[in-house]
């Protein structure tokens, strides 16, 4: 069985569940595998790109484009 025929099949099982104990158990695995997946597509920064990104942040800095933290805290809890 190939993995669309697999994926298919999972999602008509899925459906089927009526225990939300289950259904927040896949929740959970599949939000730990995304992060998983996330965190092994992720490849270090050269030296070089490190440097950039520095030179990017001390420019922005210089030129007054930051965010406190407590209004970045306040803007975060209006997304609730």
């Amino acid at each position: 069985m190939n993995i669309e025929a697999r994926k298919i099949e999972f999602v008509q099982e899925f459906f089927k569940l009526q225990s939300e104990k289950a259904i927040s158990k896949f929740e959970k695995l599949l939000k730990k595998e995304k992060e998983h997946s996330s965190l092994e597509r992720a490849e270090p920064m050269t030296s070089v790109e490190l440097n950039a990104r520095i030179d990017k942040s001390l420019q922005d800095s210089r030129n007054g484009m930051l965010t406190e933290a407590n209004d970045l805290l306040a803007e975060i809890d209006k997304w609730s």
